[in-house]
């Protein structure tokens, strides 16, 4: 009530002593508060005064109900402060977030970048060592060709010679003696040789090759990066009904797999090396640990103090793909590859899997996972248990790579080196069964 006058010294009184005075009436209390022109009136001014019909309220009724709406409004002001704080706290956080996620998207690009220049620096040696084999066996060809011509010409000299002596014997007996003695290898002599002409050895089929794979790579990087992420994204959810990229991604075949899968192998076992407490399956893929060893006598090949066996056939060139199960084979297993020449007597160093310069292998003990070779050993951190292994074997290269099938064909461990006897799949139990699942 800001309209009105507070009767007499109204500064020195206490508040709730004011009396506000109507402006049109000054000799009344305006009591009223006139709705239409939020102003204090007394009881006159809308019956007789300039708010005659106008609608009106007690004014301290109408202050009551102002201080409830200025109360309810903070409340909301506070609310809403409260939701843009909020706001800007969750922002922050997907901010962070988003830069961690940046941070470990690159990260995992650095990673899979190295492992393509791995594998184009692979792929440049193999090329490089195709050449100069085939090149090799051509020099070779050519030496065994020029010797030839160079016995051939001895040949040629040595009757030259005797020719030259008949043609120079001035006894004439002698001379039809010796000519009849070697007519028969003079007219052999005197036709005319053959001319060789070696056919050049072209490399240009490999040059070719990998100017395809070159020009191919241009082509498509030529495209712009995100026109072909979203191309990438439209080809992986046609055909499906479903939005979410993570279930699309769990229906189909990986395609890191499905690279592998070219070079799959179903390698058997080979029961003559098994130790005597496991058994085999009749197709040769399963091996299982049993409760007593079997009778009769050991073989040679035959681990016989750890519970190990090798495949039946080794590779010795190429590439070559395999996996293997081991969701039945307990608290432990070893999978891996090994030379024949791996100690099979006694719990030594040079009989266990890994742990020579014979052997390699992923072992998964008391909850933790190791890679092995020659005594050294790293550990490895998988996502997930995995209940089926993936082996991918490039002998050239000296490249053994295990996977986790049942991961998303994760990367898990590479052994790089050279390879110097075949290969065979090698495995070790501690309990349970490892089976090796046939491929397509």
């Amino acid at each position: 009530a800001t309209n009105g006058t507070p009767e007499g010294p109204g500064a020195a009184e206490p508040k709730e002593a004011r009396v506000w005075r109507c402006l049109e009436h000054d000799d009344r209390v305006a009591e009223l508060f006139c709705r239409r022109c939020d102003r204090c009136v007394c009881a006159l001014c809308p019956v007789l005064g300039a708010h005659r019909g106008h609608p009106v309220r007690l004014a301290l009724e109408e202050a009551a109900l102002v201080q409830k709406i200025t109360q309810n409004c903070l409340k909301q002001l506070a609310t809403k402060k409260q939701q843009e704080v909020d706001n800007i706290t969750q922002i922050e956080d997907a901010a962070e977030k988003l830069k961690a996620h940046a941070e470990s998207s690159k990260t995992w690009l650095a990673g899979k970048f190295s492992e393509l220049r791995l594998l184009l620096d692979e792929e440049e040696v193999l090329a490089k060592k195709f050449i100069d084999r085939n090149m090799q066996l051509a020099l070779q060809a050519y030496r065994q060709q020029i010797e030839s011509c160079g016995e051939h010409i001895n040949v040629m000299n040595d009757l030259s010679h005797r020719a030259w002596s008949i043609s120079q014997e001035p006894d004439p007996v002698q001379r039809l003696q010796a000519y009849s003695a070697t007519r028969q290898e003079m007219q052999q002599q005197m036709n005319l040789g053959e001319l060789c002409h070696p056919v050049p050895l072209s490399f240009e089929p490999v040059k070719s090759l990998f100017k395809g794979l070159v020009e191919a790579i241009q082509s498509a990087l030529q495209m712009p990066l995100d026109i072909r992420i979203k191309e990438n994204m439209n080809c992986q959810l046609s055909g499906s009904s479903s939005t979410k990229p993570g279930t699309l991604l769990k229906t189909g075949l990986s395609p890191e797999r499905s690279l592998f899968l070219k070079y799959a192998r179903t390698p058997t076992l080979e029961p003559d090396t098994m130790h005597a407490r496991l058994r085999l399956s009749a197709d040769r893929l399963t091996v299982r640990c049993g409760l007593w060893g079997r009778l009769g006598p050991a073989s040679a090949l035959r681990f016989d103090a750890l519970w190990q066996v090798l495949g039946r056939d080794g590779f010795a060139a190429g590439r070559h793909y395999w996996e293997v199960d081991v969701q039945e084979a307990g608290a432990g297993w070893w999978v891996g590859a090994a030379y024949a020449s791996m100690r099979r007597c006694g719990s030594s160093d040079a009989a266990r899997l890994g742990c020579n310069r014979q052997s390699w292998c992923l072992k998964r003990y008391d909850l933790e996972y190791w890679a092995f070779h020659d005594g050294q050993r790293s550990r490895l951190r998988p996502r997930d248990d995995p209940d089926r292994l993936g082996v991918f074997l490039d002998y050239e290269a000296g490249v053994l790579a295990f996977y986790d099938v049942t991961g998303g064909m994760s990367h898990l461990h590479t052994f790089r080196g050279t390879f110097l006897e075949p290969l065979y799949p090698a495995l070790r139990l501690w309990e349970g069964a490892i089976s090796i699942p046939r491929l397509p």
